[in-house]
């Protein structure tokens, strides 16, 4: 498990051509977490801004894969393993292979795939890029699982590779970006330079940025030459940012990784911000969960204005069966950082579970503020429909479910709670507007089937 993880997407990769017996499985998981997101978004804000796009329009998606790779796909979505995250040793080397997405994204790159995966939700597009289709989610955030037959390899690469003058035009383009911010291109050659020894591993050992995005020397001496040449190659990293760096590596790592590993990466001795806040998290995970809330508290009372060290303990808390207890930490982080989707989603989940009818509209306020800043959130609209459905309000949960059924892909489903919905709200206003999309969309799908059926 990783912390409070919403639309937690378990893939299971089964290898064609082999006995379903003999098959090698692989599970990757989608995976959500504020604080990993929002520093990402931090750190590539001003390469966003540089190359013409809005920040706000850029999603940052993380894959739970110990593997190097970075990859853009389905629009303005860049996704991360977070074995980059992990591996990079500075915020430089996050921020040299953002801007080389960015440029694939200004570049025009992804037009051969935009009819495949323009529209596609998230989860979709995993399920096209590797060859798997998304498990269901379960109110606990963990996955239900799915399997699809193979091929992905083969798939991923054709839908991800790049050409090697579409790479030297991103690195060009990712050299210009860095250099309007006024910030240091190292990050790249640096990047580079861990991938070097990769061109001479066989392609099954390679890690995927290799495979699917072609290292030449030509991109290397054209890196480095820049690099020599910029007047911002030793510029330094903000310290905040240095330090949000490692508590990312450190949060991914102990969240991830098996506690006693933790433990040996950050020992006792080390007394940094980033190796306490591993250390709550591994033994929060052993679990050891008052040993967990005394390091946590220690932390909040060290910054008592850190909304992930206040989320973190509403989560230690809510997943040991103290739910009640983990409202008031919730809380905490959503009045510290109002404008997260997840963190909002934490309350609100914290609130319905508590069983306190008090806290109910509380939770669907909360839970229908995240669904106006992430609208294709399929976990926060089936909560609302819950927290609507245990407050009595028949007829917004009825509508919350059919914005839930529809992201889910139940149509007929999501059909008869829209028509439902507009019997008990009535007509006029936005949601019944959005009801008329929801049928609307419905009824396509409904007579595309129908057409198929009849020419068949």
């Amino acid at each position: 498990m990783f912390t409070r993880i919403f639309l937690l997407v378990t893939i299971v990769l089964a290898l064609s051509g082999v006995p379903a017996l003999a098959q090698q499985q692989q599970k990757l998981r989608f995976i959500r977490d504020a604080e990993v997101e929002n520093t990402i978004r931090v750190f590539g804000a001003p390469i966003f801004q540089a190359a013409g796009l809005d920040p706000a329009g850029i999603r940052i998606l993380l894959l739970n894969d110990s593997t190097l790779n970075a990859f853009v796909a389905g629009g303005q979505n860049i996704f991360f393993h977070t074995g980059l995250i992990i591996r990079s040793e500075n915020p430089g080397q996050l921020i040299g292979v953002m801007a080389h997405e960015t440029g694939h994204i200004a570049g025009g790159h992804l037009i051969r795939n935009s009819d495949a995966m323009s529209n596609a939700s998230t989860e979709a597009i995993l399920a096209m890029l590797l060859g798997a289709a998304a498990g269901a989610v379960t109110k606990k955030g963990e996955a239900a699982g799915g399997i699809m037959m193979g091929g992905q390899e083969m798939a991923m690469r054709s839908l991800l590779a790049f050409s090697r003058s579409q790479e030297q035009q991103a690195d060009q383009m990712a050299m210009r970006f860095l250099e309007d911010s006024r910030e240091s291109p190292k990050g790249l050659l640096e990047f580079f330079e861990i991938l070097g020894d990769q061109e001479i591993l066989v392609s099954a050992r390679q890690d995927p940025y290799v495979r699917t995005h072609p290292l030449t020397r030509d991109r290397v001496s054209f890196v480095r030459e820049h690099v020599a040449k910029s007047p911002y190659a030793n510029t330094p990293w903000p310290p905040e940012w240095v330090e949000m760096h490692r508590r990312i590596k450190a949060k991914l790592f102990a969240f991830i990784e098996p506690p006693v590993k933790t433990f040996q990466r950050y020992k006792e001795t080390d007394q940094s911000i980033e190796a306490r806040y591993a250390r709550a998290i591994a033994n929060y995970r052993k679990p050891d969960i008052e040993t967990a809330l005394t390091q946590i508290d220690a932390l909040i009372k060290e910054r008592p204005k850190d909304p992930y060290f206040w989320e973190l303990k509403g989560q230690m808390l809510f997943e040991n069966a103290r739910v009640a207890e983990s409202v008031a930490p919730y809380k905490k982080a959503v009045q510290l950082l109002p404008d997260s989707a997840l963190l909002r989603i934490g309350l609100g989940l914290s609130q319905i579970e508590s069983e306190d009818p008090a806290l109910l509209k509380d939770a669907a306020n909360n839970l229908a503020y995240a669904v106006r800043l992430e609208p294709d959130d399929r976990f926060a609209w089936q909560q609302l429909a819950i927290a609507y459905g245990r407050d009595d309000n028949e007829g917004m949960a009825s509508y919350a479910m059919a914005e839930y059924l529809l992201l889910s892909g139940k149509l007929p489903e999501a059909n008869y709670h829209a028509n439902k919905a507009e019997q008990l709200l009535g007509k006029g206003g936005a949601i019944w507007l959005r009801i008329q999309d929801i049928k609307e969309q419905a009824s396509q799908v409904k007579a595309a089937k129908e057409r198929d059926r009849k020419w068949w």
